[in-house]
């Protein structure tokens, strides 16, 4: 059964949500609390497996308790408001930031009809077995230095021939997160344009860029297609588009791909940078569930490129980097807090 402690104000609300998820076979409420101090006091005590929280609240509201709990006791947290909805991304992300694994708009209406309860039973099955850390409250504050650590030749295993001429990311569950810490070390000078597919809900990529493009050195954006490649930005697959690049260094944002069940897809990001870049592709595959970026990573390897993925301890969902380990598709398996590190490592010999 997983243990699910609830934080919220609002009493209708609270019913509703009580209900909902008692009614699921393999749940059970362990807690609730109606303010942040109050929950502070309690989940200790119960040790839930996942905490859903309100934002909005009397004292402490959601943030400062998301903040708390990270620094103190970690645990899965999902964010159940209705200021979290995609015409809220400042809100959203800062949640991400202090330590939220995932949030879930919650209707106007208060009605018990119109939640989704699919969704929000899901995404409490997906994120009660996510892996947290404690978080200093220090750890996402904006323009922190973070110095680019240098990997000796032998630790990095890269070669002296390697010419890196593109960077791809691919991730899912638990991405934001991931992928900023890897941004937030390269510098606004880096050498060589950088794609990334994310797997997110429609409506909250604006949000997402946005704050990633506030928050890191190097320039963020929503991939146009036609345009050329820049060194030094990072360009996102659009909403419902294939990221792909052209012989050309070109973006070309594609439709869906039969065969692929994600759009973006990071398998059909991955095989366009293998084919059109070769042994000059760096591929990265991060947290996330399923397996879309197995086969990609696997072409990124056939064509002599390098391929790294998130290492599971550091994953919220260890998904997709263990399918293409399974693949026999990776070639270095590096922490989180690694990664930005390693990919600054490889630009030595460009």
């Amino acid at each position: 059964m997983i243990g699910v402690f609830l934080v919220e104000d609002s009493p209708i609300a609270l019913q509703v949500l009580t209900k909902i998820i008692s009614d699921a076979p393999d749940m059970k409420i362990v807690g609730t609390a109606d303010n942040g101090r109050d929950a502070l006091l309690a989940i200790p005590q119960v040790n839930p497996d996942i905490i859903c929280t309100d934002l909005y609240m009397k004292g402490m509201d959601g943030l400062e308790l998301i903040q708390q709990i990270m620094t103190r006791f970690p645990k899965p947290i999902l964010v159940i408001s209705v200021a979290v909805g995609a015409d809220n991304p400042e809100n959203v992300f800062q949640l991400l930031q202090a330590g939220a694994i995932d949030v879930l708009p919650k209707p106007t209406t208060g009605l018990a009809s119109d939640y989704n309860k699919r969704e929000l039973l899901d995404k409490i099955r997906v994120l009660a077995g996510v892996k947290v850390f404690t978080r200093s409250s220090r750890s996402f504050r904006r323009n922190s230095p973070v110095p680019i650590q240098t990997l000796s030749r032998n630790e990095s295993l890269i070669s002296p021939d390697a010419q890196i001429k593109l960077v791809a990311i691919g991730t899912s569950t638990g991405g934001p997160q991931a992928v900023f810490k890897i941004l937030r070390v390269l510098p606004k000078d880096f050498p060589v344009p950088i794609l990334c597919t994310q797997h997110i809900s429609a409506g909250f990529l604006d949000g997402l860029v946005s704050w990633m493009n506030q928050e890191c050195q190097l320039t963020v954006k929503i991939a146009e297609h036609g345009e050329i490649l820049q060194g030094g930005v990072v360009y996102y697959a659009p909403d419902g588009f294939n990221l792909e690049v052209n012989r050309q260094q070109r973006v070309n944002l594609s439709p869906p791909c039969a065969g692929e069940i994600h759009c973006p897809s990071v398998n059909v990001m991955f095989r366009s940078v293998a084919l059109h870049n070769g042994s000059g592709s760096l591929g990265v595959l991060l947290t996330g569930m399923g397996e879309d970026g197995a086969q990609g990573m696997l072409a990124i390897a056939q064509a002599g490129g390098i391929t790294i993925v998130q290492d599971e301890a550091s994953c919220a969902v260890f998904g997709m980097p263990k399918a293409a380990i399974d693949l026999g598709a990776v070639q270095h398996i590096v922490e989180i807090d690694k990664i930005g590190h390693f990919i600054a490592q490889c630009m030595m010999f460009v």
